[in-house]
């Protein structure tokens, strides 16, 4: 027992330096802690919603717009592929909410479309299993009349809406990655709802705008000959502009081709910032090798034609083109302000959603009852700290202080590691903390326990602080080992809150077995040497 390895003692020490120094930045305000040199901003521990308020927004994804898209583009492309091979047809149109319907005007040439109309359909993954390019998402009937019908298949409408509700919570994060929210909580909820915790959001509104804005942009042509104001020709619609161009004027319409000539899936970048001649707020944008190629093509083919940039349904603005546009790069300008062109930029770089998001439930948590939680959470950690240790030391008297020393550094080391990871912190998570401080115990009432019985039993001092140790640290790690799994199993069929509870837990195990088989022993071991008592007071 009087022996402990000096490679033992360094690391607690330095264990024990670096728990005070990456628990420290956590007694400064976060305007203190910003106002440090760059290389003093240690890590802290963030705060989650219940402490430091925030967002709390449930959305749900129009799965069903996923769908009609689909179906639309079915309609353009039998329109298109029928004219191109001159076959004569009415009545094209979405049927119900999963078909296209059409009537052939010559039922004797419904082999002659079959394969037209059969290429249309694109191939199907049913979840963990392709069922192949043979299986599209169409089912093609065509009746002796001469009736057309296609349906999308159930394994379709699926596998759609569940990849529809995948990327839109890919995007939702990355558009509130953009705006630099810290420790967000995007998750999703049910089959078509998805769940979003924003900590410390002074502006929701903002939050709100920018995840329920589509930002699905187009480039289409705009169809000079007809007039916005009577019925649009087949295979154009009317659209809107996203603004009038002066004060108290309409909002400008205009004929745009349904075909998309080149979509925003080809950005690579969008950055926000000024025209050079007008000083008014732009975004300018890049795509990909691509979107270039097909934009070069596009802009040379229609060289003094309107080419409408399309923002969900509505035209920014429709310049000429002047000339062709080879560098794959342009500018899209609408009259913004630096925060509409900032938050455009913001879209257009984390994609489009394939598909809107409804907000069904919002909350907004105000930061006093976040403060109140953390002085709740405060007090009851100091109480259940005080009491914890007069109990140890009342017990067990001068072991019991060690085990008080023990668990302060467990405390510390906690709050280091939590801030190390950026861990967020609720009120689960304070409550797990509170929770280590009496299991932290756990292992020093075990030794005690096992160094008396072995002291009464008739050993030295030193045999019996030996044998206290080495027999309790069986029971120890089988207990917290028992723990830990429970714990494991917690993170892995939890989520949120329910997640920090389990890691606060965790890494208090961790720690209270390093203090206390660690940490206590040199502590005993440093007082055997000095004092070389011969009686234990049991």
């Amino acid at each position: 027992m009087l022996y402990f390895a000096p490679w033992k003692t360094v690391l607690v020490v330095l264990v024990t330096l670096a728990g005070l120094i990456t628990a420290a930045p956590n007694l400064l305000t976060r305007q203190q802690h910003e106002a440090l040199p760059s290389w003093m901003q240690l890590p802290q521990v963030n705060l989650g919603l219940d402490l430091r308020g925030g967002a709390h927004l449930l959305l749900e994804v129009d799965t069903s717009a996923v769908l009609r898209e689909r179906l639309e583009a079915v309609v353009e492309g039998a329109r298109e592929e029928l004219r191109k091979e001159r076959i004569g047809y009415t009545n094209l149109s979405i049927v119900g909410g999963n078909s296209v319907g059409l009537r052939l005007r010559d039922p004797s040439q419904a082999e002659r479309a079959r394969p037209l109309l059969a290429k249309l359909g694109q191939p199907v993954q049913g979840g963990a299993f392709s069922l192949g390019a043979q299986q599209t998402d169409l089912q093609l009937e065509i009746s002796p009349e001469g009736v057309v019908r296609m349906t999308l298949s159930e394994v379709a409408v699926r596998e759609r809406a569940r990849s529809a509700v995948a990327q839109s919570m890919e995007i939702v994060r990355r558009r509130i990655d953009q705006t630099g929210v810290n420790e967000p909580t995007i998750q999703v909820q049910g089959s078509d709802r998805i769940l979003v915790q924003l900590p410390g959001v002074d502006d929701p509104d903002r939050i709100k705008r920018l995840l329920g804005t589509t930002a699905k942009l187009t480039f289409r042509m705009v169809d000079t000959t007809a007039d916005p104001n009577g019925p649009p020709p087949p295979g154009t619609e009317i659209l809107e502009g996203d603004k009038p161009r002066l004060a108290n004027a309409p909002v400008e319409r205009y004929v745009v081709r349904r075909k998309v000539e080149v979509a925003g899936d080809n950005l690579v970048d969008a950055q926000a910032g000024y025209d050079q001649r007008t000083g008014q707020p732009v975004v300018n944008f890049r795509f990909d090798s691509t979107g270039a190629k097909r934009f070069a093509e596009v802009t040379q083919q229609a060289v003094g034609l309107p080419f409408a940039i399309v923002l969900d349904n509505k035209v920014l603005s429709a310049p000429v083109i002047r000339e062709p546009i080879l560098g794959g790069s342009g500018q899209i300008s609408g009259n913004f302000s630096v925060v509409e062109a900032n938050d455009l930029a913001v879209l257009l770089r984390a994609g489009a959603l394939p598909a809107p998001l409804k907000v069904i439930e919002e909350r907004v948590v105000g930061p006093d009852l976040g403060a109140d939680a953390i002085r709740a959470g405060i007090i009851a950690t100091i109480i259940g700290f005080v009491l914890v240790n007069l109990f140890m030391i009342a017990a067990y008297g001068l072991f019991g202080v060690f085990a008080v020393i023990a668990v302060a550094v467990n405390l510390v080391l906690i709050l280091g590691i939590l801030s190390s990871m950026q861990a967020t912190l609720s009120l689960p998570g304070i409550a797990g903390i509170l929770l280590t401080i009496g299991m932290a115990v756990d292992a020093n009432v075990l030794i005690n326990e096992r160094i008396r019985e072995e002291y009464k039993l008739g050993k030295s001092v030193v045999a019996s602080l030996d044998a206290g140790f080495n027999r309790a640290f069986s029971t120890i790690l089988d207990s917290n080992l028992t723990t830990l799994i429970a714990m494991a199993i917690l993170f892995a069929v939890g989520s949120g809150p329910v997640r920090g509870f389990a890691v606060a837990i965790s890494i208090g195990i961790l720690t209270s077995m390093f203090t206390a088989i660690l940490g206590v022993r040199l502590m005993m071991v440093l007082w055997l040497r000095a004092t070389r008592a011969k009686a234990l007071a049991v």
